[in-house]
């Protein structure tokens, strides 16, 4: 399809630079796919449009500060690096700024704290770095880098946490899974006790969620792969939701992706390690989720794409043109839509 089918006027005053001061007190645009309606709430309100026997799935991953600027050796030049996936034995896939500055063998110091040695040269970018340090990765992470915000949020973050979820639990993302920002704790206990199942499942987050669709054709848009785990306990509890007919409510399109890629795998939900590239478009048929509560996405990006094939393309970009007439926040740290049947 044509990439500007997904394209939408918004004006940048309504870009979120900064989390809503109370997580579940941003706004909410409730949607029913069936009737092709939407109406204007308040995230807490969400309780009101779950039920018992709903399964929730949240994306437990937790953002790493992995953006380190270091040197050069030799000649010096910056390098801006972004850790994006953990390929094992201290070696990182990585997106470089200044990139065809790091040739294989070339070796770059972080503030004498690290250092690192490209292994391989990719497109895009992206290069193979072998890390080597004394001490505790994360804990020199924590000290020299920085929390990966979008290009498109300008101001500081006052607090680390405010971009991480109040789940957030296994350390290896690049970015956050923001649809989750909107929960409290106190939201769910309130919505554990009506009933309501809530699980996690694991996917780091990488280009794959993230990188921008530069060309013309979304059949030449070429997707990243992540990696995602599902437990044995997830997967048995999601089969007898699926079995029992009740609502499997995906809290974020990482979720969804983890979720549609095992389903379409094994055709049922299974205990699992793998990496996905799953890309949903218009015309991809959903098999594993009945709901889905997401934020609202960048124009001509892969994720209006899972949202239109999830609600239909005409439809989505209607809710979106009356969110930017309402003047709801928009992006990572803005406001929230759940769908559902």
């Amino acid at each position: 399809m044509d990439i500007e089918l997904f394209n939408y006027d918004l004006p940048e005053e309504l870009i979120a630079q900064s989390p809503s001061k109370e997580r579940d007190h941003c706004r909410l645009m409730v949607i029913d796919k069936t009737k092709k309606t939407y109406e204007d709430k308040h995230f807490y309100d969400i309780i009101n449009y779950l039920k018992p026997g709903d399964v929730l799935v949240r994306n437990n991953t937790k953002v790493i500060p992995a953006r380190i600027f270091g040197v050069k050796e030799v000649t010096g030049a910056h390098v801006e690096v972004l850790l994006l996936k953990d390929l094992g034995n201290d070696t990182y896939e990585c997106l470089l700024g200044n990139a065809k500055a790091i040739k294989v063998g070339n070796i770059i110091d972080f503030n004498n704290k690290m250092k690192a040695t490209c292994l391989e040269v990719k497109d895009e970018g992206i290069r193979i770095l072998k890390f080597e340090y004394q001490g505790i990765f994360f804990e020199i992470l924590d000290e020299i880098g920085n929390m990966p915000l979008p290009p498109y949020i300008h101001e500081k973050i006052k607090d680390k946490n405010d971009y991480q979820t109040v789940y957030a639990k296994v350390e290896g993302s690049a970015a956050a899974p923001t649809a989750g920002f909107h929960f409290t704790n106190e939201l769910f206990n309130k919505i554990k006790e009506m009933g309501i199942e809530v699980y996690d499942v694991t996917l780091n987050i990488g280009l794959g969620t993230f990188r921008p669709v530069k060309v013309k054709d979304t059949n030449d848009h070429h997707m990243h792969s992540e990696y995602y785990e599902i437990s044995e306990n997830v997967a048995s509890s999601l089969n007898n939701a699926k079995k029992e007919g009740r609502r499997i409510i995906a809290i974020g399109t990482t979720v969804v992706r983890t979720l549609e890629s095992n389903f379409n795998k094994f055709n049922e939900f299974k205990a699992d390690k793998d990496n996905t590239s799953i890309f949903i478009s218009p015309g991809y048929q959903y098999k594993a989720i009945d709901c889905l509560i997401t934020n609202f996405h960048l124009p001509k990006s892969t994720l209006i794409m899972l949202v239109s094939a999830f609600i239909g393309r005409e439809f989505t970009l209607e809710c979106y043109k009356h969110a930017v007439n309402e003047k709801y926040r928009f992006f990572s740290f803005g406001d929230s839509m759940f769908i559902h049947p």
